[in-house]
Formats: structure tokens, C-alpha cells, sequence
């Protein structure tokens, strides 16, 4: 992709009356609409298509916020190679990431605080990379959002139930942002096929969805805790233990607690559920945008503590309405299974039959797998893609009338479409990423009531007060200074 053609305005030919910022949110508007209109400001005026003097000098200015960390670094990088993208201000509570991102953008400003960057340097970036820890996200996204910046944002968007509705209220609020969630997977053609497949109707009505995530909440090691409570510890060096806690209630720093392992940590992450049913999903949620939200789980696991730490072993069941969708769906209710810790749906019992080898016949461990009236798609991550007929499967990239699926840089996708360039690649706008991330954080969290089939109205439980008191928000609220940002609540 030509990501210097044109359709945007040189900055200094706008008059004084038009902030960059104003520009960009405008910019960003027209680009959404592929509208072939004029952009009018006082004293410019250009259409998208024409080719201005300087065109090529506009350029998104980027504040990244989490600059290292499990995927900041990559977010950062991959967003800066855009050539009309730079990284101007650098945000981090972990002294030592800073000084590798420094190295990188040395003329960036610094500060540990990302409520410093907005008060401070307000002025000098249009948007944000939030590649920071589950439980700040929503504050620090929304905030962003009422300060007029486009956002990138890692997934899971959000880490409690209630914040599904605050973030929500903050992107409706603010139609001309760019928002994209990282869900970079995308990229690889096969679940671009997936989608495609799916929305042609040729393998007729769906019956059920099952998704494998893989591993555990618990497993340990470099990216995931074990599950024991350590005795409290010192924070590392360098590193800023109140401002990493974010709205988070203080509690006294432990092992295997901040930097990478939080994902475990019930106040802080979501384990592997969490972590990756953006990546799982999203086929599912582009092929049928009347999956809205579910209206039913149920989890089961042989976990009981979960004072702590997430559990292990989950499957769950989240039950979809689809009755007003008869022409897509086989029933009035469509069922997604999910399964962690190794777990795998049962070939024979969805009808593909026994198969030998790696994963159980599987083409990998992390699987979605949507089973139809006439025929089964299983996809893995990055593909490969299959489809199983009768037992018989067939390369789903083989697919009659799928189109030849061009490469593109899902970051980049993101800068274009805030530049007001046009782009049909900006997938997963946090509009679909709300909706992938809803029955991850519903099935993690249903834990703590194992075996109970809960009715989600959609900011409570209504067969479960104590669900609802339990589940939704966070434990004793959030810490001061610390709060998302609430729109028209």
C-alpha cells in the first residue's frame, strides 16, 4: 500500500483558526466516510485525490504509553516504521523500559505518569499507543478519548464487565476518532477467507461455535503466574509500583505480580481467555454482526480459591440470541464453547471424526472451529484454514470465488485511517473489539460461580445479585485520580 498517497492537507497551509489536532479528528472523519467531498478550512481547500505542495510532510504524532512490556515494544516500533508516523512523547512507569525506548526515539518527551502526558504535552501528539497492563486500560483509553486522540489499544480493550459500557460510551461519544484494537492477526489471508466464507453462506446455518485458547491461566513461567501467593516483596528498581496499580486498590507488591505476569492476577488480567479471545473471535463477530452480545454463561472448572488468581481447566458455554437470524442460524440460540489449559473440542462429537497426531488432529492447539448445517470451518491462528465435508477436509484457501487477499501492515492500517487516508484494512475498530472482548472476560469471571448459568443483561446478572455485586466492577472501586473517564452516565 502507498501510504504517502494523497488525500490529506499540508499542516502549514491551514489557517491559524484549524489546530493540527482539529485537522487530524477531521481528516479522520472524511477518510471514514470515503467521501469524495471537499475538506474546506479557512484558507485551504482540498480534495481528497489531489496532490499538494507538502503533502507527504503530515504526519500522525504518537504518544506511546507501555513502551516495552509483553507487546508495547512491537506496537511502538511497528507504528513508527509508518513514514508518516513519529513517536514524540514516551510513557512508562518501568525505568528500565524507558531507557530502551529512548534509545529509539531520542528526541521523544518522557514521563512515568500518562496523566502528566495529557496535562503537560497535551499539544504535541494526536494520538496514542495503550499497550499497558489489563486493568489501567480503560482509564487511560477513555481519557485519551476525551482529549480528542485517536487510540490504539491493546487487547482485552478492557479488564472489568462494567468497562465494556464505559469504553463504549467514550468511542460513541467521539465518532471522528480513530480507534483499533490490536488484534494483528488479522493480517494472514486465512482468517480474512474465514470471514468471507462465513458471510457467503456456503456451509449453510451455524449450529455452534467451540475456540481452544491453549494454555493456562496458571502456567507459569516467563509469561503467566503459577497461582502462589508469594510474601510481599520491594517493587524492581526503577519501577513504579502505585502508578503501575493504576485504578486498582493498593496492595502490597508480590512475586510474579507486575511487568509480565500479571495476566494471572484476578484484579489485573485475564489469563489466557482473556488475553487472546480477540484473536479468536473476530472472524465470528465480522461474519455475523447481529452476534451483539451474549445473554448467557456458564463456566466450569475444578477451581474454587480464586481470591487471587484465575483459574485453571475452564470451559464455558456463552449463549447468543439469534432468532431473529433464521436464515443464518440453524436454532434460536447459537452456543460458543470455550476450553483453556490444553482442553480441545471432541472431533467425533461435532462430527470430523477421529484423526491421529499433534493436538489431537487439530492443525494447532488454538483453534476456532464453527460448525455448520453443511460443513465445519477450523481455523487456526494464522491458519491454516480447513473445511470438513463428511468427514473428507479441504484447504479452505481453495474456496470457489475467494479473491486474491493483498498484504498489509495492520499498524499502519491504523495511522492511514487517522491521517484521513482511505484504507479498507483498518479491521477491528473498538466498536467489534468491545464485542470480541465481552464473552472472554464473561467466561473468566463466571468462574467464581462454577457450574451456575448466568443471565448477562448486559451490565448485570439478573439472576444473581450477587453476581452482579461481585462480578461487574472492580473490588472497592477505583483508587482517586485513577477513574475512567464516564461519558453521559
Amino acid at each position: 500500500m502507498d501510504s504517502t498517497r494523497s488525500g490529506s492537507v499540508n499542516l502549514d497551509s491551514i489557517s491559524g483558526s484549524m489546530s493540527r489536532r482539529r485537522f487530524l479528528r477531521h481528516a479522520a472523519l472524511v477518510g471514514a466516510a470515503g467521501s469524495a467531498a471537499a475538506l474546506a478550512t479557512t484558507g485551504a481547500l482540498a480534495m481528497p485525490g489531489s496532490r499538494r505542495p507538502g503533502l507527504a510532510d503530515t504526519r500522525l504524532r504518537v504518544l506511546s504509553i507501555g513502551v516495552v512490556g509483553t507487546i508495547g515494544e512491537a506496537d511502538r516500533k511497528a507504528v513508527a516504521s509508518h513514514p508518516r508516523a513519529e513517536i514524540v512523547g514516551l510513557c512508562d512507569v518501568d525505568a528500565e523500559a524507558m531507557g530502551k525506548a529512548v534509545k529509539d526515539h531520542p528526541q521523544a518527551f518522557k514521563c512515568e505518569d500518562y496523566r502528566e502526558a495529557f496535562d503537560r504535552h497535551g499539544d504535541r501528539f494526536d494520538a496514542v499507543i495503550v499497550a499497558t497492563p489489563d486493568h489501567s486500560h480503560c482509564a487511560i483509553m477513555t481519557l485519551a478519548l476525551s482529549k480528542g486522540k485517536h487510540v490504539y489499544g491493546q487487547k482485552p480493550l478492557v479488564q472489568q464487565l462494567e468497562e465494556l459500557e464505559l469504553l463504549g460510551r467514550a468511542v460513541k461519544a467521539s465518532p471522528r476518532l480513530v480507534t483499533q484494537t490490536g488484534a494483528q492477526r488479522i493480517e494472514h489471508a486465512p482468517r480474512r477467507a474465514a470471514v468471507d466464507i462465513l458471510k457467503s453462506g456456503g456451509l449453510g446455518k451455524v449450529i455452534e461455535v467451540h475456540i481452544a485458547f491453549g494454555g493456562s491461566a496458571l502456567a507459569g513461567g516467563h509469561y503467566f503466574a503459577d497461582g502462589r501467593l508469594g510474601e510481599p516483596i520491594e517493587p524492581p528498581k526503577g519501577f513504579n509500583y502505585d502508578l503501575w496499580l493504576n485504578g486498582a486498590q493498593h496492595e502490597p507488591c508480590r512475586p510474579q505480580m507486575v511487568q509480565r505476569q500479571w495476566r494471572s492476577w484476578w484484579k489485573y488480567g485475564g489469563g489466557q481467555i482473556a488475553d487472546w479471545v480477540v484473536h479468536l473471535t473476530d472472524v465470528v463477530f465480522y461474519a455475523f454482526p447481529e452476534l451483539t452480545s451474549p445473554v448467557r454463561v456458564c463456566s466450569r472448572t475444578p477451581s474454587r480459591d480464586l481470591s487471587n488468581f484465575h483459574a485453571r481447566r475452564v470451559s464455558s458455554t456463552l449463549t447468543y440470541n439469534t432468532i431473529h437470524s433464521p436464515e443464518k442460524f440453524a436454532n434460536s440460540t447459537c452456543n460458543f464453547y470455550f476450553y483453556d489449559s490444553g482442553m480441545m473440542p471432541d472431533r467425533e462429537q461435532i462430527g470430523l471424526g477421529k484423526k491421529e497426531g499433534d493436538n489431537n488432529g487439530w492443525p494447532s492447539g488454538i483453534v476456532t472451529v464453527v460448525v455448520c448445517e453443511g460443513g465445519t470451518l477450523v481455523l487456526a491462528p494464522e491458519g491454516p484454514l480447513e473445511i470438513w465435508r463428511e468427514g473428507k477436509m479441504t484447504d479452505g484457501m481453495q474456496w470457489p470465488g475467494l479473491p486474491k487477499y493483498e498484504k498489509f501492515n495492520h499498524w499502519h492500517a491504523w495511522v492511514d485511517k487517522a491521517l484521513g487516508i482511505d484504507t479498507p484494512h483498518r479491521w477491528m475498530p473498538f466498536e467489534i473489539g468491545l464485542r470480541c472482548t465481552e464473552p472472554g472476560l464473561l467466561a473468566v469471571k463466571a468462574a467464581k460461580f462454577p457450574g451456575m448459568e448466568l443471565d448477562w443483561g448486559g451490565g448485570s446478572f439478573t439472576n444473581s445479585a450477587r453476581a452482579s455485586e461481585t462480578l461487574v466492577r472492580r473490588p472497592g472501586g477505583y483508587r482517586k485520580g485513577f477513574e475512567p473517564v464516564r461519558v453521559g452516565v
